[in-house]
């Protein structure tokens, strides 16, 4: 009898904690994949101190989910395909492929998974995560800006940039400091359509 008491109390705990889950906001979730043809990431650094070189990673695929009542708990997760990086002239680009930086025959894929989105204003906030290039992973945020309020997505295509400053030290690539500088500009243009 204590054993059916117990059993019954726990089925009512279960059912009772998935009524209260189902009725936490957030429920409708809305998924999307980024289209990669109306995407793309570049990558500025200063040259030489007088000007700026910058390379593009025109391929890449990625997941976001978003929470319209709940935009906190979005989720972005894009992979750029470092093989493809384009750069401005060749011996630039030999090198960004190369050991030195990207070192790509070894690290061909560059990831940032971002997971708490705060909004400062419909349009704009703040998308914490990790970056990681070269086997290193490092919190990084983007600001970030759509051209739609993502707390009023309704499954229809949605466009973000996102912004972010890193120093390319932190992922190892420590060559050419009298040439290349450390910080580097990074700026994700994506175009997400409802999966």
């Amino acid at each position: 009898m204590h054993g059916l008491r117990l059993f019954l109390l726990s089925l009512v705990a279960l059912f009772g904690g998935l009524a209260a889950l189902a009725q936490q906001p957030g429920s409708g979730a809305l998924n999307y994949r980024l289209d990669s043809s109306a995407s793309d990431v570049s990558a500025r650094v200063p040259f030489f101190g007088l000007a700026s070189k910058t390379a593009r990673f025109p391929r890449m695929e990625g997941a976001v989910t978003i929470v319209p009542d709940a935009p906190e708990r979005a989720v972005i997760d894009v992979t750029f395909d470092a093989e493809a990086i384009e750069a401005p002239d060749r011996v630039t680009l030999r090198r960004l492929r190369g050991e030195k930086f990207f070192w790509v025959d070894r690290y061909p894929k560059i990831r940032f998974v971002g997971r708490s989105l705060r909004m400062s204003n419909p349009l704009e906030g703040t998308l914490e995560g990790m970056l990681t290039a070269r086997g290193v992973s490092k919190p990084q945020t983007l600001a970030v800006r759509f051209d739609s309020p993502p707390a009023k997505a309704v499954g229809a295509p949605i466009s973000f940039t996102g912004k972010t400053t890193i120093d390319r030290r932190d992922y190892g690539m420590k060559s050419y400091q009298l040439i290349v500088g450390n910080e580097v500009d990074i700026e994700l243009r994506a175009r997400m359509v409802p999966r």
